[in-house]
């Protein structure tokens, strides 16, 4: 099985299928990923305040992978935006994950409170330029702060990892991300369970008529609207379902169906708003 790759703004490629640790126990980390490298899994996403850096790592040293097969996600967390404090950050999350470089570090939250987002991104940059890092984007960003940090630094990021799925699609976002080249990531890519979304008609019918299971259908939504998505899971029979998307297609109705579950009025977020979290 080969997972598709989409091509980032640097150049780089990104795995469009991968698998996220939020949440997912620290002692836990390590088998939940081996089962994820051995499901077919090459892309993780993980983070410095998930507290399971060190899990993935191990798991990354047990697969006996080629790193080079290997994309690897991690985030500088809210209080680390200041002075060196990226370079210390980055450092502690590399010795964890016992590797040389990411394959793309992220701004967590712009955290706009605090005003130093744009210090943080330009931060990212000196530590690509370093080689700590291939790729550098943000997460949670909305408009206002991508326009700001490209403006800024005059550099525009290569992702923003936002809170996406069918109820909360954050059209402005995407929209602005697309005319400037920046790939969407989705987290929270299935509701995280928070509204009944693997029971509304649109979702129903097209597991249905594909053949597969409500969580299926989504995850294959996104990857046909583009977006870079990992879904989480710590049971390995899900973890395998979550690959096995790329054997149908969904219609232009069966996307237009899901795509109108989003009432367009924010009440779908089921995550924090990004200019209330600093």
């Amino acid at each position: 099985m080969t997972i598709p790759a989409t091509t980032l703004n640097d150049g780089h490629s990104i795995p469009q299928l991968g698998y996220g640790v939020f949440k997912v126990d620290p002692e836990a980390t390590e088998k939940a990923v081996s089962e994820a490298l051995e499901a077919g899994y090459r892309h993780i996403d993980t983070a410095a305040i998930y507290g399971n850096e060190e899990g993935v790592g191990a798991a990354i040293a047990k697969s006996g992978i080629e790193r080079s097969e290997l994309y690897i996600t991690t985030k500088l967390w809210n209080d680390r935006h200041d002075g060196d404090e990226p370079n210390k950050a980055i450092a502690e999350s590399l010795d964890k994950l016992g590797l040389e470089q990411v394959d793309l570090y992220l701004v967590h939250w712009p955290t706009p409170a605090k005003d130093n987002y744009v210090h943080a991104f330009a931060k990212l940059i000196e530590l690509r330029e370093q080689g700590h890092t291939r790729s550098i984007g943000v997460s949670n960003f909305l408009v206002p702060h991508l326009e700001r940090v490209v403006a800024e630094t005059g550099v525009t990021p290569a992702v923003n990892q936002i809170e996406l799925h069918p109820a909360y699609q954050q059209r402005d976002v995407v929209e602005w991300a697309a005319d400037h080249g920046i790939r969407i990531e989705a987290w929270g890519p299935l509701g995280q369970g928070k509204y009944d979304l693997f029971g509304t008609p649109a979702v129903v019918d097209a597991a249905a008529a594909h053949g597969k299971t409500p969580a299926q259908i989504v995850i294959g939504w996104h990857l046909q609207k583009g977006n870079i998505v990992f879904p989480k899971s710590v049971h390995a029979e899900r973890l395998r379902q979550n690959l096995d998307v790329f054997d149908f297609t969904l219609t232009g109705a069966e996307i237009a169906a899901i795509d109108a579950l989003d009432p367009q009025d924010g009440s779908g977020r089921v995550g924090t708003h990004p200019e209330d979290f600093n």
